[in-house]
């Protein structure tokens, strides 16, 4: 069967469909020997190169769900000192789904699927995430129901959302969503700054009492329910 040479890359745990499109036009993709184009196919028995390596298919997938520190950034570049993926050290071919800000702490997953990132990143599927987030000074009702209609950031109004007050200066908040900075955008709007931004849901996974730093394998009902929310 033939796929096309960035669906390869991304199923094979390289990278997402969207980061393959861009290391082809690089030139860094090579099939047989041969430059790579977006427009390229794979079928058994070919060769293909990823920076000087070759990539084999992908066998088992492999999801865990991370309580990032602060302080580690969500790329798999090795440019990076403080990147997600060294940091864990897994052992396998892993990648970060989304992104979470290095000054922030909580949950996030890592797959070698590159179609469940893709599904998991699609805004149009509506995929909730949760968080606790703690300012800089007492949560009002205004800033409640002004945050759950919608702010205007980065030249556009988030989408509406659920949020409650958890205690003087914290609140949970559940964005379906996922624009840069986007919850630090929308306390800036109303004059205030967070304190503490953690993240403790993806979807139907939760962080629970995972340790800062540690990770677990996501498996079993709780893979098959996330599969089953993706439509896989």
């Amino acid at each position: 069967m033939e796929v096309r040479i960035n669906r390869y890359l991304s199923e094979a745990g390289v990278c997402s469909r969207r980061a393959a499109d861009t290391y082809i036009d690089e030139g860094k993709v090579l099939i047989d020997g041969i430059t790579a184009t977006k427009g390229s196919k794979v079928t058994e028995g070919n060769v293909v190169i990823f920076c000087g390596e070759v990539v084999c298919p992908k066998t088992d997938r492999v999801v865990l769900a991370f309580n990032k520190p602060v302080g580690v950034t969500c790329t798999a570049s090795s440019e990076d000192k403080d990147n997600i993926v060294d940091y864990i050290n897994y052992g396998e071919r892993i990648y970060p789904v989304g992104r979470l800000d290095k000054d922030s702490q909580g949950l996030i997953l890592l797959t070698n699927d590159g179609e469940m990132t893709n599904r998991i990143l699609k805004v149009s599927n509506d995929h909730e995430k949760e968080y606790v987030v703690t300012v800089n000074k007492p949560v009002t009702q205004e800033f409640i129901d002004g945050m759950a209609k919608g702010v205007p950031i980065l030249g556009k109004v988030t989408r509406k959302c659920r949020i409650w007050k958890t205690d003087e200066r914290t609140f949970h908040i559940v964005l379906m969503q996922g624009l840069n900075r986007q919850i630090r955008r929308m306390c800036g709007y109303f004059g205030y700054s967070v304190v503490k931004l953690k993240r403790i849901r993806i979807m139907n996974i939760k962080l629970g009492g995972l340790a800062v730093g540690t990770y677990r394998r996501v498996e079993k009902e709780e893979l098959a329910e996330l599969l089953r929310q993706l439509g896989m």
